[in-house]
């Protein structure tokens, strides 16, 4: 007898959406969270892969396709999908996209030569953007960065609110001229900018962002042109770990210290943020959580082709150190 999501709900006394929110990673009390674990114990429920491969000819595959393997934001959810997958018995092909649209397309198609079970896709800016995505014959849940709405299911960070916190703290750190660098290839750098340029503007401050290529050079040529330049704010936030570490490397080339010359705030609380300077106050993401909800949504998916799409939005978390330490508030 095959055991379906409705078994599981009917054990639970649970709606089959209650189910799905918890098979899926998504948010649920913790008592109700118990009642369908346990029922899935009791029922012996899996989601039906297997069936569902044979019919549609798919592989036993995920396609995992990701922007920047170097971003340590990428490694760490390659990982937390990749322990998924094998839980749930599914082999991971991975491939990196350098935030090239070309590149990316040529892997989806591939994907679908390869007949994978499933996909799941960190899109560039383009792609996520476009009016009207192209459909694949497998199911996709995107991850970091959503789509249009109801396009696919998605798993992202709320950066608007991430960006507006960390201008709430330097702003209670007393620093008023705070710049931004913003990667310009995904909508995650966009949403990051709007949050950041919003709190500029609850507190009447003027801007100072730069849209720059989301890599460590970039940033890097950056700060040492507003070096040279005598331009440097008081504070930066910079949109994404890699241009986090080009501000810190600018910095040490020039002889310049955190935070007496610069505050620096960034995201990803990796290890080497703690290390470097007085430590670096960041935005630390649910990474873990990330990449184990969008295997969950896949599972769920090809459980229930015809669920509706879902977006999980999960809120990130200041980690305060010495490279924001408070300043002299300006007197007037």
């Amino acid at each position: 007898m095959i055991v379906g999501i409705k078994d599981v709900a009917r054990v639970a006394g649970v709606s089959p959406a209650t189910v799905s929110r918890v098979l899926g990673r998504g948010t649920v009390s913790d008592e109700l969270r118990a009642l369908v674990e346990a029922a899935v114990r009791q029922t012996g429920y899996r989601p039906n892969l297997s069936a569902r491969r044979l019919r549609s000819q798919h592989s036993q595959t995920i396609g995992l396709i990701v922007a920047d393997i170097r971003n340590p934001f990428f490694t760490a959810v390659s990982r937390a999908v990749e322990d998924e997958a094998y839980q749930a018995g599914l082999r991971v092909i991975l491939c990196n996209t350098d935030e090239n649209p070309e590149k990316e397309a040529l892997y989806l198609n591939l994907m679908e030569e390869e007949r994978v079970t499933g996909v799941i896709f960190a899109p560039t800016r383009q792609t996520a953007e476009a009016p009207s995505p192209h459909k694949r014959p497998y199911p996709m849940v995107l991850i970091d960065r959503a789509g249009p709405q109801g396009w696919e299911d998605a798993v992202v960070l709320d950066n608007f609110a991430a960006g507006m916190m960390l201008v709430d703290h330097l702003h209670a750190q007393h620093y008023r001229r705070i710049g931004g660098l913003f990667g310009n290839a995904s909508t995650t750098g966009i949403e990051r900018h709007q949050g950041y340029a919003a709190g500029l503007a609850k507190y009447g401050l003027p801007s100072h962002e730069t849209f720059i290529a989301p890599s460590i050079e970039a940033a890097e040529m950056e700060i040492t042109r507003q070096i040279r330049e005598r331009i440097l704010p008081e504070a930066i936030i910079a949109s994404n770990g890699l241009l986090l570490m080009g501000v810190v490397r600018a910095l040490r080339a020039a002889g310049l210290a955190m935070p007496e010359d610069l505050a620096v705030a960034g995201f990803d609380n990796e290890s080497w943020t703690e290390l470097a300077g007085p430590g670096l106050t960041v935005i630390e993401q649910p990474v873990e959580r990330m990449g184990r909800a969008a295997m969950g949504m896949l599972l769920e998916r090809l459980d229930d082709p015809a669920a509706p799409t879902r977006k999980i939005v999960l809120g990130g978390h200041c980690i305060i150190r010495g490279s924001t330490a408070a300043r002299a508030p300006v007197s007037g």
